[in-house]
């Protein structure tokens, strides 16, 4: 298995050949030979995305059939089920990455921010759960000065979100803990840009 330092260069280049509208042709022949992949998978790469139709992990980082583990929740919210599903690839397969990957316009972020500035009765309960995980990392930022900026405020809202999942899975699972100071699993957010397909990795997203 590769490093995590090596899997995070392989879906920085991934994603520039997406923005370039590069085929490479080893994933295409994934594609093309799902067969070989029956007897198992050795994902470098363990994804926590949204639901948003618009950001496929596999497609917006050039990947094919086997190579990426992906979680997909609207909000790229973190709950015991995603951190179960991601304990369960870095111990089962010894994947040593995971992204958090958010995205610009995200709905489940402005339907939050919504929420706190025009409460909704009657609301689905369902619904309601993911806005209230979405809830801690945004609701400061209406007490600030980008609340009367909407883009700004949206914006800042998203990569809030990305930064609290990422804390959250440092800090909710002793597995994670473990292999984390083992340095076996490393953890870091990024945001995908609706708007040109291009990934940005968020150094600046640490765990408090």
């Amino acid at each position: 298995m590769i490093t995590a330092d090596e899997a995070l260069e392989r879906l920085k280049l991934g994603n520039r050949q997406f923005v370039d509208n590069i085929q490479n042709e080893e994933t295409l022949s994934k594609h093309a030979r799902p067969a070989e992949l029956v007897a198992e998978q050795m994902p470098f790469a363990i994804i926590l995305g949204c639901s948003d139709a618009r950001v496929p992990a596999e497609i917006v980082f050039n990947q094919g059939l086997g190579d990426l583990f992906v979680i997909r929740v609207a909000g790229n919210v973190v709950a015991p089920s995603q951190i179960g599903s991601i304990e369960f690839a870095a111990a089962q397969f010894g994947t040593p990455l995971v992204v958090v990957l958010g995205h610009t316009q995200c709905g489940a972020v402005t339907t939050t921010l919504d929420e706190l500035q025009q409460p909704t009765e009657n609301q689905s309960r369902n619904l309601r759960s993911i806005v209230d995980r979405v809830r801690p990392s945004v609701e400061k930022l209406l007490k600030s000065d980008l609340a009367g900026d909407r883009h700004a405020l949206i914006h800042a809202a998203v990569r809030a979100n990305v930064a609290r999942s990422v804390q959250r899975l440092w800090h909710g699972s002793d597995i994670l803990e473990q292999l984390i100071g083992e340095d076996q699993l490393k953890i870091v957010g990024a945001e995908y840009a609706i708007e040109t397909g291009k990934v940005t990795f968020l150094d600046e997203i640490v765990p408090e």
